[in-house]
């Protein structure tokens, strides 16, 4: 029986080139395409070494902020000692320890035990999940709109880059919208995707909570219906927490709400789902406690009939979609034109989620080798490193 013994949280940067910001604030959704711009960005990988010389191991694709770093190292120095193949005690345990905190830095360290457990055992998480699915249908999920000339600057600007997503394989596109949420260029917005890739290809809209007004949701919504969209995300500036709002919005929509995505962990989303405020959850394996709270979200709603999908990207998350049958499409997110996704480039095994690595079907692997099925550049992240925590 394996012991934890160590746990290693390293934070890093990496550098992106021609993508700049068009707020103070680094959040995902502020990035804008800038010709010659380099932005440096933050992650952390997660280390768990064992009496046993085995090591668990995972790199965060969008969770590397500082809030999250530290509640890592908050949850940390409760795995030490433990035997790795409890995860659902430790899952409880870090549950509970950061029941007053949104629960970030718990999914991190629940996902590099996954990978640890696997090596043990010498199979692939895949294989422990029951995984299926060999390839994943995959959708360009888009930046936010920008107000400075280039990239995502204009509907025309977005018709092109959906019609070059069409023509690179991709299954579907989904139209962030502009930080300022005006309604009408949205609704416009969407129109004129849908005129310029037609019929086939699935679209989908996440104004990312920055519809002012319930209203606002309301009129984006009934262009939804009527340009046939997937589904209609996160519209306005609750933040999508209010099951209410959403339950009245569902009433007078034809198109699925995709909602959840900032209501953290099993019993949150399934009161969220049961009092009427989502016809599909969202569920994230760094945002809602690691695959072990993903899979959980997973059979829950599979028990009610209902569909489940996976946000953002990630070898946790391909793992955790290719043992779903309620799911639909793994989302490569963020892309734009002229602006790479930003994950750290950390694996040194061809592991990709850039666009330019889209095969021509448009379907991306899921990873089948030991533990998570990666292998990380760990001189490429000590090389880089920030800052490091250690607890033993």
């Amino acid at each position: 029986m394996a012991k934890i013994t160590r746990v290693t949280l390293t934070e890093f940067g990496f550098t992106t080139e021609n993508i700049g910001l068009e707020t103070a604030a680094a959040g995902v959704g502020n990035m804008a395409y800038v010709p010659g711009e380099r932005f440096t960005a933050k992650r952390f990988a997660v280390g768990i070494d064992t009496d046993e010389g085995v090591r668990g191991e995972y790199v965060v694709s969008w969770v590397g902020t500082p809030s999250t770093y530290a509640q890592a190292g908050m949850l940390a120095p409760l795995m030490i000692g433990r035997d790795p193949e409890h995860r659902e005690r430790i899952y409880d345990d870090l549950k509970r320890e950061v029941r007053a905190y949104d629960h970030m830095g718990h999914g991190p360290l629940d996902i590099a035990l996954w990978d640890l457990c696997g090596k043990l055992r010498g199979t692939s998480v895949k294989a422990m999940l029951g995984g299926f699915r060999d390839r994943l249908p995959t959708y360009a999920s888009s930046y936010c709109g920008q107000e400075s000339p280039g990239g995502l600057d204009t509907p025309e600007a977005y018709a092109d880059y959906a019609e070059q997503c069409q023509e690179a394989g991709f299954h579907g596109f989904k139209i962030h919208g502009w930080l300022n949420g005006e309604v009408r260029r949205e609704m416009r917005n969407l129109r004129g995707v849908r005129a310029r890739i037609g019929d086939e290809m699935k679209l989908m809209i996440d104004p990312a909570c920055m519809l002012e007004t319930w209203n606002d949701a309301l009129a984006l919504g009934r262009v939804c219906d009527e340009v046939g969209c997937f589904w209609y995300e996160d519209p306005y500036k609750d933040s999508s927490v209010s099951p209410l709002g959403h339950q009245r919005l569902r009433e007078k929509l034809q198109t699925p709400l995709l909602v959840s995505e900032h209501v953290r962990g099993l019993e949150q989303k399934a009161a969220f789902l049961l009092a009427g405020g989502s016809d599909m959850i969202h569920a994230d394996p760094e945002y809602d406690m690691g695959i072990t709270g993903v899979m959980k979200i997973a059979h829950f709603c599979e028990a009610l009939g209902l569909d489940v999908q996976i946000h953002a990207v990630g070898p946790a998350h391909r793992l955790c979609m290719s043992a779903i049958r309620n799911t639909h499409l793994y989302e490569m997110a963020l892309i734009g034109p002229g602006m790479p996704n930003m994950v750290a480039p950390v694996y040194s095994c061809g592991y990709s989620d850039q666009p330019g690595d889209l095969p021509t079907d448009g379907c991306l692997p899921v990873p089948d080798g030991p533990g998570l099925g990666v292998a990380y550049d760990w001189d490429y992240i000590d090389a880089h490193k920030t800052q490091v925590m250690v607890f033993d």
